[in-house]
């Protein structure tokens, strides 16, 4: 049973074709938006100070 593809389903498959087109394009443009503005926010912050334990100043001498 063979089917033939009407002018009618190429006109909706076309409308379609471009809505998905477009909510992708939508989608990445939304989502590298979020990316760059998280890599932002992060980059503005202090980064945590690192404590270093007592008695680590020095240098240990090493006699062989």
């Amino acid at each position: 049973m063979g089917t033939s593809l009407t002018p009618e389903f190429w006109e909706r498959f076309t409308i379609l074709l471009i809505a998905a087109v477009g909510v992708t394009i939508v989608l990445v443009a939304a989502l590298d938006a979020l990316a760059g503005w998280l890599l932002r926010r992060r980059a503005g912050r202090t980064p945590p100070r690192r404590l270093r334990p007592r008695g680590t100043d020095h240098r240990t001498i090493v006699h062989s």
